[in-house]
């Protein structure tokens, strides 16, 4: 008779936390529930009017800007606006250009003419710099990148005419919904514990060590296209990777909006569990509690 191995968690090592006022809390709307509303509102994405009501069409939380009120939905494909930065995987090389998968409704473009060429140079593309495409980037990598226009069809096109974008070597590619991704100022972290995250604003998370960000910065006569694979990753900072990825996707299971706080609150607080058990629900939600206890704490202060 085989033996497997049981793991029981007894109910006096759950996280016993105060409740949170209800005026600290988001609150998630519904579809076809009531939305509070001003004198002369305005509907948005995500509502419609019922009478002199206005209702939720899809499940999210609400936004307004002066007078317009709309429903952010929780999971949906990402909606690009100019200037974001994404992560996302090269799925097709086409003349003068490269298809990425960037999880939005339609394949991103990133167009020859929107890379750096090694070596810095400022010139206009030859046909040499075509068939050099695939040497450049091919089917399967993984590039940061950032949104340069958004065209009618809600397409997107990119660029990486930047030293801190480019291809993406040695580290973990985490997803979650764009919704829980908080739009900042800066998308790229290196963290007090060793290593560095890229919060692309559709939902792609890259978790690297922070020497990978540095690495690609410092590349720049390679017109970050250099991939360092031979360099072995040690064991301690794969270890700080992989409890980073836990935390995230217990943040994200918990629909918590995901920055550079709240991922390093999270981490401070998952050290009382090992790397494995950040992957049982009922760790996930002690710490995705314990990380909202903190950042109510810094709201209050």
């Amino acid at each position: 008779m085989e033996v497997t191995d049981v793991n029981i968690r007894l109910a006096c090592d759950r996280i016993c936390l105060p409740a949170v006022s209800e005026n600290e809390v988001q609150k998630l709307f519904t579809p076809g529930e009531d939305i509070p509303t001003c004198a002369g509102f305005m509907r948005g994405h995500g509502t419609y009017t019922e009478g002199e009501d206005l209702k939720a069409s899809v499940a999210g939380v609400k936004e307004q800007v002066n007078k317009l009120i709309s429903i952010k939905p929780l999971k949906s494909r990402y909606n690009g606006e100019i200037g974001d930065v994404v992560v996302g995987r090269v799925v097709e090389v086409q003349q003068k250009r490269w298809k990425i998968d960037t999880n939005a409704r339609l394949e991103s473009v990133l167009l020859l003419s929107s890379v750096n060429l090694p070596g810095g140079e400022l010139r206009r593309r030859s046909s040499e710099d075509e068939k050099m495409m695939r040497k450049y980037l091919q089917e399967g990598d993984l590039i940061s990148a950032e949104v340069m226009n958004v065209y009618q069809d809600g397409a997107l096109s990119l660029h990486t005419r930047s030293l801190k974008y480019g291809k993406l070597s040695q580290g973990v590619l985490v997803k979650v919904f764009p919704s829980l991704i908080m739009r900042r100022k800066n998308h790229f972290h290196s963290l007090p514990n060793g290593a560095a995250v890229i919060l692309g604003n559709n939902g792609f998370v890259w978790i690297c060590p922070a020497s990978g960000l540095e690495h690609q910065e410092d590349s720049g006569s390679a017109g970050g296209f250099i991939q360092d694979l031979e360099k072995e990753v040690p064991k301690a900072d794969r270890e700080v990777i992989a409890r980073l990825k836990n935390c995230i996707l217990a943040l994200a299971n918990s629909k918590m909006m995901l920055y550079d706080t709240s991922i390093i609150y999270a981490f401070e607080e998952s050290m009382k569990f090992t790397i494995t058990e950040l992957l049982l629900p009922d760790v996930m939600v002690d710490v995705a509690n314990l990380t909202q206890h903190r950042l109510h704490l810094d709201i209050a202060d």
